[in-house]
């Protein structure tokens, strides 16, 4: 009854440092919402997270013709009815590049990824205005624009340059009638049936916030990207890139075909957007919600300090409950009596330690945060446990098997790729050791508090 007494106990005080742990995590996340307001507060002075569409070719235009229409007597009759139209076109190829130089912001204790994107967008249209009026209509053809979508205009820099077969035009604010973010440009009105050949060139500087994304409105879509940032993240169509020390180069092509974007922007879709995650999760920053088809991708920390304490608080308690047990193993089997306050003293210990990562990764590297936070940590417990062990040398001994729980625990947060299996791997090898070492030992013995001789002499 004593043995499963102990065992109880010890089961009763792990998931009681399951309290602070807990604690621990609120605060991580905390932290992370901190992090996103600094992202949200720089977005705002200096530009979001970008998109670009366009150009697309507007034709507004407006018929009057004869209808019939049956008044509230029932009587019908012959008016005239004026509508507002206009016809879309899209450029039969699209060629967007230009270098991203990436840069750091700081908010406090914060700092985000920012870039300005050195961009040249180049389009040629070719298309035919309709002469497809009914009989007896009368039809008026306006203005017709160019308009371009930028998700935050905010981050312009200077007057954007664009060209119309050379001619340099003069741009305004919005995307035209359609509404939106943007720039566009008025053109002479045309007449019916007649042909529109151009080339446009637009070029301009954007600022933004750790994501771009692109939107394949031409009938053949080209885009470039490059830049000294080693971390990037694309999402949508998978790019052509190279990725090396000294940055990245990447290149999409995309035809109409292969995407929606023509269809959704016809039907009033907007700019692709971050979602409220994307601060917290650099990754997801490359997702779009309720928005047009585009490519994009994200400038990514690849040791987010966060993401990575977050994921190490998950193993708290397998830290907690490992060290119990060698607890448990040497008052059972040594007969060392240890109290459930010294249980609780050694996993609060246990439990700081990810508090100590979290506030000292804010001000220095990760992986010298973590070896700060785990050398304290461990060398308290080593002090400790020489006392409540009654020997040097099994605290030695503990201090180094944490040490390796630590090391192996650092392993799984920097090759996330691999944490399952090297997790997996690690519980494996842990209850091997267990299992190996107490492969003797007599637990009806141990359970009315006498070891047997034999039972002793193999776990020494």
């Amino acid at each position: 009854m004593r043995l499963f007494l102990k065992l109880f106990l010890v089961l009763g005080m792990t998931l009681a440092i399951l309290v602070p742990l807990l604690l621990i995590r609120g605060v991580i996340q905390d932290r992370q919402g901190y992090r996103a307001e600094a992202v949200a507060d720089i977005a705002r002075s200096y530009g979001g997270a970008q998109a670009f569409a366009g150009p697309v070719l507007v034709v507004p235009y407006t018929e009057t013709a004869e209808v019939e229409e049956t008044d509230r007597f029932g009587v019908t009759r012959k008016v005239r009815r004026e509508q507002s139209r206009h016809w879309t076109f899209f450029p039969a190829t699209l060629d967007v590049r230009g270098p991203l130089v990436p840069g750091t912001r700081k908010r406090g204790l914060h700092e985000v990824r920012v870039y300005e994107w050195k961009a040249t967008a180049k389009a040629r249209f070719d298309v035919r205005i309709p002469d497809d009026a009914v009989a007896g209509a009368d039809r008026r053809i306006g203005r017709p624009w160019l308009g371009y979508g930028i998700a935050d205009v905010r981050g312009l820099r200077a007057t954007p340059v664009l060209r119309v077969d050379g001619r340099a035009m003069p741009v305004q604010e919005g995307q035209g009638s359609r509404g939106g973010p943007g720039l566009h440009v008025r053109l002479a009105p045309p007449t019916a049936g007649q042909a529109l050949a151009f080339d446009t060139e637009l070029r301009f500087q954007l600022g933004g916030t750790e994501s771009l994304a692109l939107v394949p409105l031409g009938r053949s879509n080209h885009f470039a990207l490059q830049s000294s940032w080693r971390h990037p993240s694309f999402a949508g169509v998978s790019p052509r890139q190279d990725i090396d020390a000294k940055g990245f180069e990447a290149a999409w092509e995309l035809a109409s075909v292969a995407t929606n974007a023509q269809q959704q922007y016809l039907d009033g879709q907007g700019l692709p957007q971050a979602p409220p995650s994307a601060a917290m999760h650099p990754r997801d920053a490359t997702a779009a919600i309720g928005s047009l088809d585009a490519v994009s991708v994200s400038l990514i920390d690849p040791v987010d300090i966060y993401t990575q304490a977050d994921r190490a608080t998950k193993y708290g308690l397998l830290f907690v409950l490992l060290t119990f047990v060698g607890f448990f193993m040497f008052e059972l089997i040594k007969q060392l009596p240890i109290h459930p306050i010294q249980y609780g003293l050694v996993g609060l210990a246990l439990a700081i330690f990810f508090l100590l990562l979290v506030g000292l990764s804010e001000h220095i590297p990760f992986a010298r945060a973590y070896l700060i936070a785990s050398v304290a940590c461990i060398g308290l417990l080593a002090f400790y446990l020489s006392a409540v062990l009654r020997s040097v040398a099994r605290g030695l001994g503990f201090a180094a098997m944490l040490a390796m729980l630590y090391a192996a625990l650092y392993g799984l947060l920097v090759s996330e790729d691999n944490a399952l299996v090297l997790g997996a791997g690690l519980l494996f090898a842990i209850l091997a050791a267990i299992m190996v070492v107490t492969r003797k030992v007599d637990w009806y013995a141990l359970s009315v508090g006498r070891a047997s001789r034999t039972s002793g002499e193999q776990v020494t």
